[in-house]
């Protein structure tokens, strides 16, 4: 079982920053996949940036250039750096861990922060 709890949510002007953090109750260097995921009113949760190791980080075409996805080891978290906000950046955002074990893979969720951007 990993627990997720975020922080870091909160409002911005259109043109700021805010560093979404996700704690992992389980050392990240076992999660083959951390990730960040966003959910807004009428639309599905998608994906934002993802950490796969293995694989280079991969960000959504939307926030490429303005949003950074790193890994702290040390503090067993991961971070969303978010730059230049834009108002259709509102919404709901998850932290998502993947464990791979040698039979299956577990999915867990963090609790979701709200980003609200204003224009």
């Amino acid at each position: 079982q990993v627990q997720l709890v975020e922080s870091g949510g909160g409002s911005a002007q259109a043109g700021g920053s805010l560093r979404l953090s996700c704690l992992s109750s389980r050392g990240i260097n076992d999660l083959m996949t951390m990730a960040y995921y966003r959910e807004t009113p009428g639309k599905q949760r998608e994906l934002v940036a993802d950490s796969t190791r293995g694989r280079s980080l991969k960000y959504a075409d939307s926030v490429k250039g303005r949003f950074t996805i790193s890994r702290d080891s040390a503090r067993n978290m991961l971070h969303l750096q978010m730059d230049s906000l834009k108002p259709e950046d509102t919404g709901v955002y998850y932290c998502k861990a993947v464990f791979a074990s040698s039979i299956r893979e577990y999915t867990y969720w963090g609790q979701g922060t709200q980003v609200t951007v204003s224009a």
